[in-house]
């Protein structure tokens, strides 16, 4: 008998909930439960639209028990590999300013957090479950891609084995 194999890469995934996401939650599950199975260690949190100064675990509570982004970046290490997930489709000002969230009055942009992600992880990728073809038409996901450096993948089977490159 011998142990099940399981991936040591540490991951982080951090998953858009909410509006235009709520179509795709069945297809969210599969990934979320097949991620589960396949890494040892696998964190996760929920943001809206964008991330900005906070995440949460729980969507009941996120108003009641939200984490700081910043404490996110300080208890995970640049080890972590991090993984968004989300259709990246919002309006251009909920990426681009102060005061944008559709939730609360936000200080800073949420390019400014993403930046901030990307600076502090090695390696950092986005799966949209939107179709690639209509990518180039919504400008915070044509915004977001260049930001990643091209590293957006459709949330399909081949997608996410695009998405090797964060195991190396």
């Amino acid at each position: 008998m011998q142990a099940e194999r399981r991936n040591r890469v540490k991951v982080l995934m951090l998953f858009d909930v909410g509006g235009s996401m709520d179509v795709h939650v069945e297809a969210l599950e599969k990934l979320f439960s097949a991620a589960r199975n396949e890494f040892k260690t696998l964190e996760f949190f929920y943001f809206h639209n964008c991330l900005y100064d906070y995440v949460w675990k729980d969507n009941n509570r996120r108003h009641s028990a939200p984490m700081p982004t910043f404490e996110l970046l300080n208890k995970y290490g640049r080890e972590y590999r991090v993984i968004f997930v989300g259709d990246a489709s919002m309006s251009p000002y909920e990426l681009m300013t102060v005061g944008g969230s559709v939730e609360y009055m936000n200080n800073e942009a949420g390019t400014v957090w993403l930046k901030r992600v990307l600076a502090h992880f090695d390696k950092v990728a986005w799966l949209n479950p939107e179709d690639p073809t209509y990518w180039q038409y919504t400008q915070t996901i044509v915004e977001i891609k260049k930001l990643f450096d091209n590293k957006m993948y459709p949330m399909t089977l081949h997608g996410v084995e695009e998405t090797n490159y964060l195991a190396r």
